[in-house]
């Protein structure tokens, strides 16, 4: 029989992809880390000795503490799914926290994220789980209590829903840059058509406050706008990589304000999705 440290040791050893998956089906650090902790207390309690893959058992018990989360919060949800905003993983100059790592490794865009707190709890977790971290379909129908088949159609439907959500191809990191940095000093110095230039005509623009402000706005010319209009005193805004892809950090009087993920494609912005909510924000470890 194994002992406690042990498992201790195991658990350790796969903490930081565990925190990945509870990220990516979450898209919550704190909900992320609540999920691998109540993991590890189902893990304390079990004896684990006729486990042969570790890895997978220490998968399945997090999925299914995830997926509980997720109905849960799908029955108590208030805020409309289509301004909530997951939480970013930013990158901007220093080394990333440790902690991060996962998380970033094989980066998902918060666009994507987006879309995926869109789906059904059961299509989320066979979706992530496949397409995300290659678990077969058949430890995916054991943690929804469905056959395989039917897991394969839920991630099916749900990559249809993802695909048809984001732009194709992967963009230039070098091409982004230049379009955020111009995207800065057009919004910085008010300049309504520099703004819209750079903006897909069908472009999205997703402000999550956390409060009844959060917003959901549609077309360049409305989106460019908002842009246009928001220039409090103090603010600043630097280029970050968030959740691999370009991005802003603003601050005002050096406190974080928000942080923006920018979607391009085909050299135009199409999708930018701002975390500007301050507790949320506060949680976050961000130098500002």
């Amino acid at each position: 029989m194994q002992d406690d440290e042990f498992w201790a040791a195991r658990f350790e050893e796969h903490r930081p992809r565990l925190r990945a998956v509870a990220y990516r089906m979450l898209g919550s650090f704190a909900e992320a880390d609540d999920a691998v902790q109540e993991a590890w207390l189902r893990v304390s309690r079990a004896s684990g000795d006729d486990v042969d893959n570790v890895g997978g058992w220490l998968t399945t018990i997090v999925s299914r503490q995830c997926l509980n989360m997720l109905r849960t919060r799908a029955t108590r949800r208030e805020d409309p799914l289509d301004v909530r905003v997951p939480d970013p993983v930013v990158e901007s100059g220093a080394a990333i926290d440790p902690a991060e790592q996962a998380v970033l490794a094989d980066s998902v865009g918060l666009a994507l994220l987006v879309v995926l707190e869109a789906l059904e709890p059961a299509e989320r977790l066979a979706f992530v789980l496949h397409d995300t971290f290659a678990v077969p379909f058949e430890e995916i129908a054991a943690i929804l209590g469905r056959t395989p088949a039917a897991a394969r159609q839920l991630a099916s439907r749900a990559r249809r829903r993802v695909q048809g959500a984001s732009p194709a191809g992967q963009p230039d990191p070098v091409r982004q840059r230049e379009i955020v940095d111009a995207w800065i000093a057009a919004a910085r110095g008010g300049d309504f058509q520099g703004l819209v230039a750079l903006l897909h005509p069908d472009a999205v623009l997703r402000v999550d406050t956390g409060r009844a402000d959060s917003m959901l706005t549609r077309g360049a010319a409305a989106v460019a706008r908002q842009a246009s209009m928001y220039r409090a005193p103090g603010l600043r805004a630097r280029f970050a990589v968030v959740n691999g892809g370009a991005g802003i950090v603003s601050t005002i009087d050096g406190w974080l304000s928000a942080v923006l993920a920018f979607t391009v494609a085909d050299g135009l912005i199409v999708e930018i999705d701002i975390l500007a909510d301050p507790q949320r924000l506060a949680a976050l470890d961000i130098v500002p």
